[in-house]
């Protein structure tokens, strides 16, 4: 385990690498010091010798040099060569003098004819091997010139520089194995120390506040212990507040109704809120890290959020993204600036219903001034005729009269639909409670209402089907409701024409049915009967003394009480209205 350590491997590769240039620096100075000690050693050796023999020498005859070499060369255990004034080997102890080079060139020959000791250490040709040389003057029979060379071989000398760097290989060994156990002793508490520092910095996200780094040493890592306990403690605080922030933000634009977006200079999505995504049809999840152009699919949103991160100034803009059902937003850019990255954010505010709300408002004026002004001119007309002397024409003051009082009523008809309608649109809860209605009932006194209208026209009005039900809501909407309808089927339908009411409960759901077999409405209207003043023949409407709000009036009853309304119709087939309630279960009824 502890060789796994990386310190301890560079403990222990130091200590190589220490103890093998040690070794190579002792191999060097101990191997030549050694050798030098074993050569001077001997040289002083053979040098005595030499002195003996060459004593011995000067007594010896000429003719008995080969015989006294040999002895010479078996006392001294070395070599031993005599070499004249010109350098002829006279005699050798191991090699035949005849055959021997002139030795007058030899340094240590040189130096013995100068009167000196010579010493050499150099290989020798005759006997093939590494010799040490000592060279002394001296003559047989007192003969000058004469040199008398001992040599030994330095094989002895190689053993013991051998045997000396042994020594030191074992002695490095020593060392090797000593520096093993001391990097253990070293590497081990700091490899322990080092890994629990590591394993801290990993958890350093994950620590409790007493979970800090205990150390007593007073060296560097006691102090990044300590460091790293404060930094951790920073950190939590730290990732605190930005996880308070991060809460509050998504808070904040989760809670949002506008969308939000931000992308960087690749305009791609960095973050979107939910409302953004619920506009787009999709989830945040999926739109993050996408290409801005690929989700949301709006040349317009990507050429606006280019120019603001071009420009680096915030843009104020309305476009109508395809993308989002074509729903309209006002869009308010901004340059997004960061250290690491920058890009823009946009929220989108939707104000689709309010452009639509607009275009209602700018319609209901136009079309109520529209409205107001026919009977108020034809008011204004016939008063001024009046006024100008047909008052005095006992012929026609009658008639004018009597247009005026028409027009007056329909203008009391068009503010009466107006207050009703405003009514049921400002949401204000009705003076009295809901209450269980009969339905037959408010139909039968919707009939009654409209009974002289349709004798008149030549209508007839049919009961099909009627269950006995109740239905939760006001009375008087509901008689209006009904009231605007048969009215509208009356109005608009044929000679000797029908209309046809059923009522019936289905699960829980009671429907109310006004079919006519009137002019019908063309299939491009349908989306339309039910805004105010929207008329599908207008001529015909202001022919039958139609206000254009009756409609409108019956859709806004009929979902104050919970309920909905459908319409089906065929050009010159007729239509039919059907409204559906909540029902109440008649056993509730005392």
């Amino acid at each position: 385990m502890v060789f796994r350590s990386p310190i301890f491997r560079k403990l222990l590769l130091s200590a190589f690498i220490l103890i093998s240039v040690t070794l190579l620096i002792l191999d060097f100075y101990l191997t030549r010091y050694t050798a030098q000690r074993e050569v001077e050693q001997i040289q002083q050796q053979l040098t005595a010798e030499a002195r003996i023999l060459a004593g011995e020498l000067r007594a010896t005859p000429h003719d008995q040099l080969g015989r006294w070499v040999r002895e010479a060369s078996e006392r001294a255990k070395a070599r031993v060569t005599i070499v004249d004034s010109k350098g002829i080997v006279l005699s050798d102890s191991e090699h035949s003098s005849e055959t021997m080079e002139n030795h007058a060139s030899r340094p240590e020959i040189q130096a013995a004819y100068q009167g000196r000791v010579g010493t050499s250490i150099r290989h020798s040709a005759t006997l093939d091997r590494d010799l040490c040389y000592v060279a002394l003057p001296a003559g047989p029979s007192g003969g000058p010139g004469f040199v008398i060379r001992l040599a030994v071989p330095i094989e002895t000398l190689k053993a013991e520089i051998a045997a000396v760097r042994w020594r030191i290989v074992g002695s490095s060994a020593l060392a090797l194995v000593l520096a093993l156990i001391i990097a253990y002793l070293i590497s081990e508490p700091l490899t322990r120390r080092i890994r629990r520092l590591q394993s801290f910095a990993q958890n350093l996200m994950t620590v409790g506040p007493s979970e800090g780094l205990q150390s007593d040493a007073d060296d560097e890592l006691g102090a990044l212990a300590g460091a790293l306990t404060q930094m951790a403690a920073q950190l939590r605080d730290l990732l605190e507040k930005l996880r308070l922030e991060s809460a509050r933000r998504e808070a904040i634009l989760s809670s949002m109704v506008d969308g939000v977006l931000a992308v960087d200079r690749q305009m791609r999505i960095t973050f979107c809120n939910e409302s953004f995504a619920r506009v787009m049809g999709t989830t945040a999840r999926q739109l993050e890290q996408a290409l801005l152009l690929t989700a949301v699919r709006d040349a317009g949103l990507r050429d606006l959020l280019a120019s603001v991160v071009d420009s680096g100034k915030p843009l104020k803009q309305r476009l109508q993204v395809l993308s989002a059902e074509g729903r309209s937003f006002e869009i308010q850019a901004a340059p997004l600036s960061a250290s690491t990255r920058s890009g823009a954010v946009a929220v989108l505010h939707d104000i689709t219903d309010l452009e639509r709300l607009e275009r209602i408002r700018k319609d209901f004026v136009a079309n109520v001034s529209h409205e107001l002004r026919t009977p108020l001119a034809a008011i204004r007309g016939y008063a001024e005729t009046l006024i100008e002397g047909a008052l005095e024409d006992p012929a026609n003051n009658r008639k004018f009269i009597e247009v005026i009082r028409a027009q007056a009523a329909r203008l009391t008809s068009i503010a009466s639909d107006l207050l009703v309608l405003s009514d049921l649109e400002s949401g204000r809860p009705e003076a009295h409670e809901a209450e269980n209605i009969s339905v037959i009932g408010a139909l039968e006194s919707a009939r009654l209402a409209v009974e002289s209208e349709a004798g008149l026209r030549g209508v007839e009005l049919v009961n099909g089907r009627m269950d006995d039900v109740y239905v939760l809501g006001h009375r008087i909407r509901l008689e209006q409701a009904l009231v605007n309808l048969l009215d509208n089927a009356v109005k608009f339908n044929r000679a000797r024409g029908s209309v046809r009411i059923d009522l019936a409960r289905r699960d829980d759901e009671v429907r109310i049915t006004i079919a006519d077999t009137g002019i019908g409405i063309p299939f491009e209207d349908l989306s339309r009967i039910f805004e105010r003043f929207y008329r599908v023949d207008k001529a015909r409407s202001r022919e039958v003394g139609g206000t254009g709000l009756g409609l409108s009036i019956v859709k806004h009853a009929v979902e104050r009480m919970h309920g909905r309304i459908t319409v089906e119709s065929e050009l010159g087939k007729g239509s039919v209205f059907i409204i559906t309630f909540p029902g109440v279960d008649n056993a509730q009824i005392e």
